[in-house]
This record gives C-alpha cells, structure tokens and sequence, in this order.
C-alpha cells in the first residue's frame, strides 16, 4: 500500500470565493456559466518587447502604475508629475486596485502591516502580517505528488466572482502594446487569460496572473504559461515587479495554475546574493542564456539570464521546470529583473515536515517557506517572531528548504540534460549580484533629497514633516484627509519608492 506524505497548514486564502465551495454561478463568475457572455479590460502586449516603442505605444509605466498599482485621480491633482504629457492621460482610468480597495474585497489592509529590513550581509525583509491565518483551520495536504490531475470539484479560479479580476493579460500580436477598458472575454476556442487580485495580500499591489483560466490546467508549468508570465514581467518594466511561482509540495496550495506577483521597492535578498557563473560548452550558447548557481545564500538554486530573446529564456527554463515536475521534486521559481533573471529552487521542506525532520520551534512559527520567503521577503505571523527576527533566524529557516549539496548538484545535471546544455570544463566563475552595487539600482531609500515629492508636499505646502528611512521629524497639523496611503502613493508616483514612508501623526509629535 502506498504511503502519502501530508502535512496540515492553513490555507491562504486567495480569493473570497475560496471558502464558499459552491460552483460559481448566478454571481458573474470566471466559469463556461458567466465568462464567454462577459466584457472585461484588456491588456494586450507587445509581441517583441526588445522592440523600440511605437510613437502611439502606451507609456512604459502604464502597465504597472495605473493597471496594478492604480493611484487615485486626486494624487495626479496633489502631487505633480515629472512628466505630464505621458501620464495626463491615465488620468481618466478607472483605477484597478485602488478601485478593489474602496470596495472592501480585501481581507486586511496591508499597508497597515508592519515590515522592517532585518540588519545583516542580506538584508531579510520582515513583515507582520497577523491577518493571512487568524480564525483558520489548518487543512491537509498532500506533499508528495507534484504533478496532480486537476479536481473540478475543489476550489479552483473558475469559481472566482468578476469583481476580483482586473483585466485580462493576451499577446496582442503587433509591435505596440495597448488596453481597452472593455473587451469581450474570450476570442474564438482561445480560453483567456487574467489578471486578479489576491484578497490575502504580502504587498501592495498583489495579483494573481492565471494562465488559460476556462482550459483548468494543474498547477504546472508549460511553454506558453511560463513565456506568458515573463511577459508580464517585461510589460511591468520594473525591478521591484516581480513574479512568484509555487508548485505542489512547495507550497502551493491551489491546484489550478497560476502566478502571484506584486511590487516591493527594495531588492530581494536573494537578489543581491553572489553567484557562481557555470561555464557553459560553445554548443549550448545558442539560446543566449547564462547559467549561475547561488553561493553564499541559505537556499541553494539556479539563476537563469539573458537570453536572445524572451522566449529563448523561457525555454530553458520551462524546460528545467517540466523535469523538476516530471522528477517529482517540488520548485519554486522567482522572476526578477522585467523578466530578464530567473531563479529556481528546487526544495524539500515540505517533505521534511510530513516526516518530523522540522524542528518544533520552526513549525511553531507557521511560516511557509515558499517563493517569497525563499527570496527573503518573509511573513511572519506571530508578534513576538517579528520582534525577534534576525539574519541568524532568517538563515536557519531557510538552510531547512535546501536540498543537500550532494542531492542539488544531482538535480542540476538532470536539469543540464533536460535543457541541452553542457557544461565546458572550463573553471567556474564567481560573480557579483546585479545588485550588490548600488550605483545603478535605486535603493527605497535614495528619494531622501531636496527633491522628494513628499517633502516638498507634505512640509513645503501644507507644513506636514514626514519621517523617510531612518530620519524622524515632529509632525505638525497633519490633515486627516492625507492619509499614510497618500504620502506612499505619491512617493511611488514620483519615484516609485513605497515601502519606506511614514506619516507621524499629531499624536505622536
């Protein structure tokens, strides 16, 4: 008889239909009942992102910022912009998230959630979130089996209500990217792809992107799924815009396949750690990629770059994924740098829990090591965790993902015949982080200057003080109608920082 490896976790919750079980219809639904007869926005994307932009091409930050991030009219009004002739325009937009907020679809505030960047050679980012488990029974899973058919029967995106979605995501086949507000949701046999919020938040901005979503595909990567994601990444066109992927046994915990992504203005600690540069042979370098494996980071993987072109990259990696799913050995995958740096981390925690290999200490914390605390974003759910966090800490719950140095390197020569490529018996080289310098990528902190939006605003017209990164200042007579959301809604406006910017209140001067 066959034995099943299971562990017991709460469930995050990712849409509000998600603890309803019914099967979706009379309530406007993404099911064959309600979708085909819908209209929905539509993001149509560039077939080349390499191309130059088109004279009537979208402005590069309309993707992100009025699409996912969505600012409300009335800071265009506050808080002037750089440059208005690209973004008078989006003006008029009925602004997604934003929008999803004032309707109260979201479980919890999170920008209401505490964070902190952990001190230490990393950087772990901490954040508080008390509101992703509370009033939740843990719920069985079975972590052993990385491929599983799809089961209509549980929860699936099908059952998700339209007033979740904020647009659907598709190649739009010509040289320029464009958006229609209203568009019908399917074309011919082609099931659609979305774009939704997730209602149990890490960051502002959190989305789901689900791939083909009448088509019930498993949570699993394929060819067009994946290039579909890096192309999100790409149209995002931000380094702190990145996407997630968790498959089965690494904490994915819907079987119907998606992605997450959302917006953090810091670099990931995984980011920044060094890497180890795998010579290739002359006859695998015709894709274009480069191949690193991650040192001195807790956690070990693979960093896939560059690349001819996007679907060059996506390839390989699609590719390095299908053998991880066909091996059975549970992934999780990070799509970094507009879809240009992809890491993958194959890891066995989940097997280690289901076989009381997993110190109780580390269970007690509930933390679920998947894409983004791998990355070294973690959500901690308990006070006294987040008070005491360190890099120590971080690094100890992390080591327990990683495969074994003996087990990675087998995985990685299975992964190297599985994508055609071979290693030259040249020395391997080590390598710096794109973000180890801090001469090309912006730090959240790096708008502290004469010329922040929200200095100007908040001290030079309404007397306001703000407190940015480590300086804090009395507040004077701060307007109750400019709330912290403001303040951080005009920063990432300007300078597309968010996660730094506190508004003391009157109190607290």
């Amino acid at each position: 008889m066959e034995m099943k490896l299971t562990i017991k976790r709460v469930p995050t919750v990712l849409s509000n239909y998600q603890e309803e079980g019914g099967g979706g219809c009379g309530r406007n639904c993404l099911g064959d009942c309600c979708l085909p007869a819908s209209k929905l926005p539509l993001y149509a994307f560039k077939a080349d992102p390499k191309k130059p932009a088109q004279d009537d091409e979208l402005p590069t930050e309309f993707f992100l910022n009025s699409l996912l991030l969505a600012q409300i009219s009335e800071l265009y009004q506050m808080f002037p912009l750089r440059n208005k002739n690209e973004t008078s325009s989006l003006v008029t937009l009925k602004h997604k998230w934003e929008d999803r907020v004032a309707r109260g679809l979201f479980r919890y505030d999170v920008t209401a959630c505490e964070t902190k960047v952990i001190p230490g050679e990393l950087g772990f980012v901490a954040q508080l979130n008390e509101g992703r488990h509370l009033k939740k029974r843990p719920t069985e899973f079975r972590v052993d089996r990385v491929l599983q058919p799809f089961d209509s029967a549980k929860f699936n995106f099908t059952k998700v209500g339209q007033e979740e979605v904020l647009f659907r995501f598709e190649k739009g086949g010509g040289d320029s990217s464009y958006f229609l507000e209203n568009a019908p949701s399917t074309e011919g046999d082609h099931a659609p792809s979305v774009v939704a919020i997730n209602v149990s938040p890490i960051e502002y901005g959190h989305v789901l992107l689900i791939p083909r979503v009448l088509d019930r595909l498993p949570q699993q990567i394929d060819p067009e799924s994946f290039l579909l994601a890096l192309h999100m990444a790409a149209e995002a066109a931000s380094p702190y815009f990145r996407l997630g992927y968790n498959s089965l046994g690494a904490f994915a915990t819907i079987n119907h396949l998606h992605f997450q992504a959302y917006y953090l203005s810091v670099p990931f600690p995984v980011e920044k750690a060094p890497t180890k540069k795998i010579p290739l042979a002359k006859c695998a370098l015709n894709s274009g990629v480069k191949v690193s494996k991650l040192t001195n980071f807790p956690v070990r993987g693979l960093v896939f770059e560059r690349g001819n072109t996007l679907k060059d990259l996506a390839d390989v990696v699609t590719n390095a994924c299908i053998w991880l799913q066909e091996n059975n050995v549970p992934f999780n995958v990070l799509i970094s740098d507009s879809g240009r740096r992809i890491f993958v981390f194959p890891q066995c925690y989940a097997e280690k829990q289901a076989l009381g290999e997993v110190s109780q200490d580390l269970l007690d914390t509930q933390v679920n090591p998947a894409v983004w605390e791998i990355s070294g974003h973690i959500v901690l759910k308990r006070r006294t965790d987040f008070e005491e966090a360190s890099e120590a800490s971080a690094w100890r719950l992390l080591a327990e993902v990683s495969l074994s140095e003996e087990r990675f390197e087998e995985v990685k020569a299975c992964i190297f015949e599985a994508t055609g490529l071979t290693e030259s018996d040249e020395e391997e080289e080590s390598s710096e982080s794109p973000y180890a310098s801090s001469s090309s990528v912006p730090r959240a902190s790096s708008h502290m200057s004469e010329g922040c939006l929200v200095l100007q605003a908040f001290v030079e017209e309404r007397g306001h003080v703000a407190v940015l990164g480590t300086g804090e200042v009395d507040a004077q007579s701060l307007n109750p109608r400019h709330s912290r959301r403001d303040a951080q809604m005009a920063c990432w406006l300007q300078f597309g920082c968010w996660t730094c910017i506190q508004i003391l209140a009157p109190s607290q001067a």
